[in-house]
């Protein structure tokens, strides 16, 4: 499954990889259908908001079947969703959510793109969505797109009228829709046309779904086009293909059944020609397009019917010779999407096999790093390895000719320059707003994600032709169960510095322990570490040592941070003094088995947070849901926080000695066993404990599949997005907005994101409903929290957003939370 790694709390020493970086290899169907696409010249672009709005069938149906350039644009990489596989939020599921749309896109055949804009949680209009992002930057961004893919169809998976249900969804049609004319308009970011040159999509259309949800729904007026066929090169339907596509959004519980037969797809035309029968009606999809391209395109046809599927090494004369006439392609772009085409059927046919692989995964600035580098042919056409470009620049010329099936092996060290850039994802290299990424280079904008850290080049002659072959530098090894595994390779500093905690909460004046996790990325780091703290906060020792001698060795270092005297907020940052020079990067690592390894170096910096807390119980049972870090808020404030897992609660464990049990978010919907727990959590509330139960999702995706509370109610799909919106305090003299702590309206200033999520629809009348909120221009709504004294305990539903706030060290919603904890006590 997964762990994320901060070593911070890294107690593994064990490396782990992930088999979803493992280099393509090509089957004679592969080959095929990419001679199909060599032949075919037209491109189109699908452009939605999130990761898994895009339609897999359809991007895979246009790759394979049509074999056109198809691309995905999500305006955002989905940093604002839940979370079902683990506990990363924010920046951290973005990445893992980038990563599920790349592999999604390995499945289906389409490329994957993104603008700048910052998934900042749920909206509900889009001039809601336009007030937090930079619209006319992120326009900037689609049109961009639009110029450097150059799209003959642009399609969005929403209409304009609000009908996808979420301010994003409908913010993308707009901004798409603008887009088309912009691309086209030279004094539309004129600054663009440096890279790139004006570009009109031949139509917009809008990929109507509305028989997704009413089978009945009239599509008249719109076209349609059957997308169920089979792809007898790949073995399955575009059903298929899309099923498993989709199922890469494991973070999202997107896990799709496999259709198989007939399907429609419908589409609604928006902007440009209007087209009566196809979608690319009156659109040449032929080299008859590109000036000067009428050999190359003979040469492409000819080896396509030629194919010899159990030789596809007899295609290399007519591939190279095609080769050879890209330069009478004067179209600069079809020029370079030829040659990329070309270049990989080449090394298919070919059957080389060209590797660059590290000795170790990660290597920092100014170290050494072995490289083995290999080269193979498996055909017995002749080829000659004649250079090989080293990623520092240097170049090795064995001039050797690679026989069938003998491997060549090099063996070279390499220094990584001291300035060499740390492998950061690029969106996340500087500090970002709540709606936009820090993106100032115009060539990065789009890309789904970085570069290789470092890159190998070969120059191979195939008689009358030299080709130029790049391929990453990505670290290999053999796991005991998976086999054969890759990681990418990653620069790190020389020296890492990771705080223990994202946020420290201070519930009174005492001090806190503050441990600093020091990494070495050299051997012999010897150095300080200090503390940076606001104006009034003062840490003890002022300043601690570290000697570490090896490589990857870890040393923790401990600090006591007393608070201001007053109430306050601020900033922490650990920083490391290594050779005159400062070090402030920390070492977070996400590993899921379906995406490759993710590394990122974060600032080490941490939120304090000091306020006043009464708390009485000391003894809290959790029940794991879909993973947030709740306990681990818990600890800090001082609760005492043990995990119940099912063998326990299936094994008679004695729940009486808990003051409270917390349920976690979406348990009701991850974990099946929930509903052989019901009688026994209740025997626990009637006998005088708290059950305190965090939100869950009742849809399509995934509902409930268990009573939760003692009396029945509903869940919805409410929610109050606006962080800042008014509470009413409908109970007054209710305890939990009274003991052991006095909420006030100030307890709700400083939250992030939203409010709450998936409120109560409908509850019986035993429930009290102390709070009532809602966003602007809605009605008002009691469903956030429900509250029942059932026998001598309480039970809790609530669809407040503590386990975004307790993590962020917000004080209002730590004091409501021990609240709900304290009730009865």
């Amino acid at each position: 499954m997964k762990k994320i790694i901060q070593i911070a709390l890294a107690l593994l020493v064990v490396v782990q990889f992930s088999q979803a970086q493992t280099p393509k290899s090509y089957s004679s169907s592969d080959i095929l259908l990419g001679l199909k696409k060599l032949n075919t010249v037209g491109s189109v672009l699908y452009i939605a908001a999130h990761p898994d709005d895009e339609n897999t069938r359809l991007i895979a149906y246009l790759a394979n079947e049509r074999c056109l350039r198809t691309g995905y644009l999500a305006l955002t990489r989905g940093d604002g969703g839940q979370n079902l596989i683990g506990n990363e939020q924010g920046d951290l599921l973005g990445l893992i959510r980038t990563q599920e749309l790349l592999a999604a896109r390995r499945v289906d055949g389409g490329e994957q793109f993104f603008t700048r804009a910052n998934d900042f949680g749920f909206s509900k209009n889009p001039e809601e969505t336009f007030s937090i992002w930079n619209r006319d930057s992120i326009l900037a961004d689609v049109v961009w797109t639009i110029r450097k893919f150059r799209p003959d169809v642009l399609l969005t998976r929403f209409a304009t009228d609000g009908s996808g249900g979420h301010g994003h969804h409908t913010a993308s049609a707009i901004l798409a829709e603008e887009a088309f004319t912009a691309a086209a308009d030279p004094t539309r970011y004129p600054e663009q046309l440096k890279y790139v040159r004006v570009w009109q999509a031949k139509r917009l259309l809008y990929n109507n779904a509305a028989r997704f949800w009413n089978p009945n729904a009239d599509m008249s007026g719109n076209l349609s086009l059957e997308v169920g066929s089979e792809n007898f090169l790949l073995g399955k339907s575009y059903g298929e293909i899309a099923a498993e596509s989709r199922s890469n959004h494991k973070s999202q519980g997107f896990g799709s059944a496999r259709v198989r037969g007939s399907i429609l797809e419908y589409f609604k035309p928006i902007k440009g020609d209007v087209p009566q029968k196809d979608i690319f009606e009156g659109i040449d999809q032929s080299f008859s397009r590109i000036k000067g391209a009428e050999k190359f395109s003979k040469l492409a046809q000819q080896v396509y019917k030629e194919y010899k599927p159990e030789q596809p090494s007899a295609s290399l004369p007519l591939l190279l010779e095609a080769y050879q006439e890209l330069g009478s392609i004067k179209d600069s772009y079809w020029h370079a999407e030829k040659k990329k085409q070309l270049e990989e059927l080449i090394a298919a046919c070919a059957g080389l096999w060209l590797e660059a692989n590290p000795a170790d995964f990660e290597t920092a600035q100014g170290a050494d790093l072995l490289l083995t580098i290999n080269a193979l042919n498996r055909s017995k056409v002749p080829v000659t390895l004649e250079k090989i470009i080293l990623p520092n620049g240097s170049e090795e010329s064995p001039s050797k000719l690679l026989e069938k099936d003998v491997s060549y092996k090099l063996e070279k060290a390499i220094n990584i320059p001291s300035d060499a850039k740390v492998t950061n994802p690029y969106w996340l290299a500087d500090k970002h707003a709540i709606g936009m990424f820090n993106v100032t280079n115009q060539q990065l904008i789009g890309k789904p994600e970085n570069d290789a850290a470092l890159q190998v080049k070969y120059l191979l002659n195939f008689g009358k032709i030299s080709i130029e072959f790049t391929r990453p530098v990505i670290y290999k090894a053999v796991d005991p169960v998976d086999g054969e595994v890759y990681r990418p390779f990653v620069i790190t500093p020389p020296v890492m510095v990771t705080l223990n905690e994202k946020a420290y909460v201070f519930p009174d004046n005492s001090p806190k322990k503050v441990q600093v996790i020091v990494k070495s990325g050299v051997a012999n780091c010897t150095g300080t570490v200090k503390l940076k703290l606001p104006e009034g906060w003062n840490v003890e020792p002022i300043s601690s040592g570290f000697n570490l001698k090896a490589k990857d060795e870890e040393q923790t270092l401990e600090f006591m941070v007393t608070p201001s005297g007053g109430s306050s907020q601020g900033i922490l940052k650990a920083v490391a003094m290594m050779d005159g020079k400062e070090y402030s990067q920390g070492l977070t690592t996400i590993i899921y088995k379906h995406i490759p390894v993710q590394t990122l170096f974060p600032y080490a910096e941490a939120r304090l947070s000091h306020f006043n807390l009464i708390r009485k119980s000391k003894l809290i049972g959790y029940i794991v849901g879909a993973g947030d870090d709740i306990p681990q808020s818990l600890i800090q404030i001082g609760y005492d926080v043990k995990f119940l897992t099912d063998d326990m609660l299936s094994n008679g464990i004695d729940l009486s000695s808990f003051n409270a049990i917390i349920v976690g978010v979406r348990a009701y919907n991850t974990n099946d066993r929930m509903k052989f727990y019901y009688d026994k959590l209740m025997n626990y509330v009637k006998n005088g404990g708290n059950l305190i139960v965090q939100y869950n999702t009742n849809n399509f995706l995934g509902g409930v599949k268990s009573p939760i509370g003692p009396y029945p109610f509903t869940i919805s799909r409410d929610r109050v997005t606006d962080e800042n919106a008014e509470i009413r305090f409908e109970l007054p003299q209710h305890p939990v907005l009274n003991s052991p702590n006095k909420i006030t309206a100030d307890d709700f200033k400083g939250w992030i994101q939203e409010r709450g999520i998936y409120f109560a629809g409908d509850w019986d009348a035993n429930y009290q409903t102390p709070l009532s909120m809602n966003d602007p221009n809605e009605k008002s709504s009691k469903g956030s929290t429900l509250i029942t004294q059932y026998g001598k305990g309480y039970f809790v539903y609530t669809g407040v957003v503590f386990f975004r706030e307790l993590p962020a060290g917000v004080p209002g919603a730590y004091r409501l939370f021990v609240n709900m904890i304290e009730l009865g006590k």
